[in-house]
Order: C-alpha cells, then sequence, then structure tokens
C-alpha cells in the first residue's frame, strides 16, 4: 500500500487498495427491490479490479431492500422490527447473489457485518481491522454492511456512507469510491437548469454556495449530506474520495474525469485518533476554564485537572469524553484517566497537590495529549 495519499485520480488505477460503497439504490429496480442484473455488473467491474491485482473492500447497502420481496412487502418498511425482520432475511440472501456472482469470476468473498458499537469500542475496533485485514491477504473480497438486524438506533440507508470512510481508515485503502444513483456532485439539484458536474473538490472552500439539500432517494436515505460528512472524514484522514454513479463504476476505477474527485486534505492519523474523533460515542463531559482551553487548543498540552471547572456525565477511566469550554462548546475528544466518581475531587488542583492529598497515582494527567483529538468549529 502506499505510504503517500494519491494527488490525482489517474493514479486509481495502480492504487493498491481501495474500498467501493453501493448505496441500495444503485442495486434496486423501480420497485425499490434487489436488482440481480445491477449487482452482477457491479461485480464484473470489481473482480476485473480483483484479478488485476487490486484489493477491494465493498461496502454494500441493500439488506432492506433484498428482503423486501421474500416477506411479501410491497415497500420499505417503516417501523423498526419490521426493518429488522426484512435485513435478517435480506442479508443472507445479498452475500449469497455476491457468492455467486463472484465465483463465477473465480472470486471468493467473506461477509463483514459492523454495528455502530463496533467503531465505537476501541478493542471491536481493532478485532474488525485484524479481520479484514487477514481476509484481503487470503485473497478474499470483504462484504461490508452495517449489521441491521440488532441496530438499536433507527435503520438508515445512508450510514453506510459513513461507515465506508471509517472502513476506508480502517484498511488503510489508497482511495474510497462512493457509488450513488448521481454520477457526480453538482452545483444544485442535478434536475435543476443550469446546474453543472464539479469535477474536483480541493477542500471545503471549493463546496460554498453548492447546494446539497436534495433528499436521498426511496430506499436509500442518505442524501448527498451524508456523503459528504463521509467525504469529510475520509479526506481528512489522507484518503481522497471519488463521487460519480454505479453505471460508472468502471471508469471511476480507471481514473477517468467522471464523477467529482475530492482531494485527500489531511494527513493520515492513527486508527485510534479517528475512531476517537468520529466513531467513539462519548460517555460525558469536562468543562474547562478558558487557559485549560488555549494550553489543549493552542498549545497541544495534556489536559490537568487544575483546569477543570466541571465534571458531566457517568464515564470510567479509559473512556472517550467531550471537552468543552465554559461556553459549552466541544473543543476536543479525549480518552479520560480517571471515572466520573473520581474525577470531581480532583479538580482545580496541580498534580503536586493531588500527590500530596490523594497519594501516588492521582498525579496523572486527565487527558494525555496522545489520546485527545481537537475538534473542528462548525462556523
Amino acid at each position: 500500500m502506499s505510504a503517500a495519499a494519491l494527488v490525482d485520480r489517474r493514479q486509481i488505477p495502480t492504487a493498491p487498495r481501495v474500498v467501493v460503497k453501493v448505496g441500495s439504490s444503485s442495486l434496486t429496480g423501480a420497485d425499490g427491490r434487489l436488482a440481480p442484473e445491477r449487482l452482477r455488473a457491479l461485480v464484473e467491474v470489481l473482480a476485473e479490479r480483483r484479478q488485476g491485482g487490486g484489493q477491494v473492500v465493498l461496502v454494500s447497502s441493500g439488506a432492506i431492500a433484498t428482503g423486501i420481496g421474500p416477506l411479501g412487502l410491497h415497500q420499505r418498511p417503516r417501523d423498526l422490527a419490521t426493518q429488522q425482520a426484512a435485513a435478517s432475511v435480506g442479508q443472507g440472501l445479498l452475500v449469497a447473489y455476491y457468492t455467486q456472482a463472484f465465483a463465477e469470476h473465480g472470486l471468493r468473498v467473506g461477509q463483514v457485518l459492523l454495528t455502530a458499537d463496533d467503531t465505537m469500542r476501541r478493542g471491536q475496533y481493532r478485532n474488525a481491522q485484524r479481520a479484514l485485514d487477514r481476509l484481503l491477504d487470503l485473497g478474499v473480497v470483504p462484504i461490508v454492511n452495517e449489521n441491521d438486524t440488532v441496530a438499536t438506533d433507527e435503520i438508515r440507508f445512508g450510514d453506510n456512507d459513513r461507515l465506508a470512510a471509517l472502513v476506508s481508515h480502517l484498511v488503510h485503502a489508497d482511495a474510497l469510491t462512493l457509488l450513488t444513483d448521481v454520477d457526480g456532485l453538482y452545483t444544485g439539484p442535478p434536475g435543476r437548469p443550469g446546474s453543472t458536474r464539479i469535477p474536483l473538490v480541493r477542500g471545503p472552500g471549493d463546496l460554498e454556495g453548492v447546494d446539497v439539500t436534495a433528499r436521498g432517494s426511496a430506499v436509500g436515505t442518505g442524501g448527498m449530506v451524508t456523503k459528504l460528512e463521509s467525504v469529510a472524514i475520509a479526506t481528512a484522514s489522507g484518503i481522497p474520495v471519488v463521487l460519480t454513479s454505479a453505471a460508472q463504476a468502471r471508469a471511476a476505477l480507471a481514473g477517468e474525469d467522471v464523477g467529482t474527485w475530492f482531494a485527500a486534505t489531511g494527513r493520515r492519523a492513527s486508527t485510534r485518533l479517528l475512531w476517537l474523533a468520529h466513531a467513539a460515542r462519548t460517555r460525558g463531559r469536562l468543562v474547562l476554564d478558558d487557559g485549560a482551553v488555549r494550553a489543549v487548543v493552542e498549545r497541544r498540552m495534556s489536559l490537568l485537572p487544575a483546569g477543570v471547572t466541571a465534571v458531566e456525565g457517568d464515564f470510567e477511566a479509559g473512556d472517550p469524553v467531550e471537552i468543552a469550554d465554559a461556553a459549552g462548546t466541544v473543543v476536543a475528544r479525549g480518552l479520560v484517566a480517571y471515572s466520573a466518581q473520581e474525577a470531581p475531587d480532583l479538580l482545580g488542583k496541580t498534580t503536586s497537590q493531588l500527590r500530596a492529598d490523594l497519594g501516588p497515582g492521582y498525579d496523572r494527567v486527565l487527558v494525555h495529549r496522545d489520546d485527545l483529538v481537537l475538534v473542528r468549529r462548525k462556523r
């Protein structure tokens, strides 16, 4: 795998490892049910890539859509229990379709189902990383999907956009390709007169004035806003993104000028910091005085108990917490070294005071700078 981010879409054909995400709307017909011919067309493109020596991870939506027909449903269910039932029936069928389609090209697939919790708990995140790396080493094409059957929150097909960005970093991908039902990012809704395709986005500044408020399709409810959020996660961590339609997947992977190329805007961060920034569900909050905010944000220092004015939530040592200023604005996230029961007794005290009052072991920092990631403030 390359050590540096791709700087041009023409490098995609030789990129060692790519993640491809396909949405439900790209795999279904007008009736909202799985269209096997669309799935086979995509598999043909990915198989060519794999047979050419490149590794591919496929993040695929479509479990609920695949389960609609067998359950005799007329449309995508709205209640969570029926969505889970459809996902349970559909997921096995979806993977069976993929297994057969890839087998026709002499390739094997492996199913990897992830829940939000798998990306929020560091141990599970690392386990997923090892499993995916081993599958790729064995020549298998991993088929990743959210585990909709056991999801506790409202199931949204668009969630897989964010999942794809996290998986891209997790497997150290060289590029992420998002396949949707439009052929790229436009200056406005694609059907609006005067809207034009944006071939290149160098950074957030290129998106000023772009109208992306249109919602997603009936079966894929992610919409362009969700896709741009996933793009931001990937590009900020050093992974460029191509956004285009499934019909142009072959051209996109060949490096042709289709869709929209989003250049990497940041450097590859450690997996732990990306997990902390984008995937971790925080368990509480630490409120800082102005001096501590400056130390953490401007001087990138560890957070000492002396600068903390309040503790909120219920957390244990090692849990992720928000770090906020006096006005409540979150400025960082970090892994706290004390529990919510211990932390209040430490506030406002220096490490030397803590050592004298509580003994050795209580003079460590509240959040170490290696376990802390800054949060970009929204404009």
